[in-house]
């Protein structure tokens, strides 16, 4: 049985934990990055910005695909494509019973830890051949804290949309370049909150954390890059980040009011 066909029967695809890759780590320093892949198998390299987000992305995904039933007895198929450790997955789920929920990544390690929080797991990549699904399998994709990640997200949507069947859901969230914070730091000369300048350390921005962020977006940018990508009724709105300092959290939900300006970027699209 191919890997294709298990996602669109919600088998789960046995995989193989090999660890994260090889790197050496001094006390109180990242480890010394070989490469993109090194980054992204640390455990240690945060993979989501909170079940906030994660359960209002999978709330719009809800009331977009309406009834499972209308989908068959086995409801709709998400692939939650880059689901990592499975944390936004298992966040997402409750919100979503009735569908099936297939988690995709590549990396052998992450869906080791996947398979204790989603039932069904699939080992694939967006580059080098692409996903092993079919054409038009998915009726929703989740696409969630990715799209930053990737040196081609232009062949990632291609990839994406490939899979989705017509009319099919596009359910991203991305940081917001333009977060209402970002705003006033960049006015005083500050580097950006989610923006990168190396993989081994922070420089010139708030936060402890390196996140391995090649690109970002605003909500202008996003709309604009998804329908030159052949997707139509884009929608964006706002969701809260978990990383925001507690005397700021207030503030940071009233923000999501005004997608714009919101810290997390959440995209619903449609396939043409």
């Amino acid at each position: 049985m191919t890997e294709a066909t298990q996602a669109t029967t919600g088998e789960t695809k046995e995989t193989e934990a090999n660890g994260a890759t090889g790197t050496t780590e001094a006390a109180g320093a990242r480890p010394v990055v070989q490469g993109l892949r090194d980054f992204y198998e640390d455990p240690a390299v945060p993979v989501a910005s909170g079940d906030a987000r994660s359960r209002r992305q999978a709330a719009l995904l809800a009331a977009a695909l309406g009834p499972p039933a209308a989908y068959g007895p086995d409801g709709a198929l998400v692939l939650d494509i880059g689901c990592g450790d499975g944390t936004a997955a298992a966040a997402a789920a409750p919100l979503l019973t009735g569908h099936r929920l297939v988690g995709v990544d590549w990396s052998q390690d992450a869906l080791r830890r996947a398979r204790t929080r989603v039932d069904r797991v699939v080992r694939g990549e967006l580059d080098g051949g692409g996903l092993p699904l079919a054409d038009g399998c998915a009726d929703a994709v989740l696409f969630s804290e990715v799209i930053e990640h990737l040196v081609d997200p232009d062949a990632a949507l291609d990839e994406l949309r490939r899979v989705l069947r017509p009319g099919g859901h596009l359910m991203l969230s991305t940081p917001n370049l333009a977060a209402w914070y970002n705003r006033a730091l960049l006015l005083a000369g500050v580097q950006p909150v989610f923006s990168e300048v190396s993989l081994r350390a922070v420089h010139g921005r708030p936060g402890r954390e390196v996140v391995g962020h090649l690109r970002l977006y605003t909500a202008r940018a996003l709309r604009s890059f998804l329908q030159a990508a052949g997707f139509a009724e884009v929608r964006i709105a706002g969701a809260p980040f978990h990383g925001v300092p507690r005397g700021l959290r207030l503030a940071d939900r009233v923000a999501c009011a005004v997608p714009s300006a919101a810290s997390i970027l959440l995209a619903h699209a449609r396939r043409r």
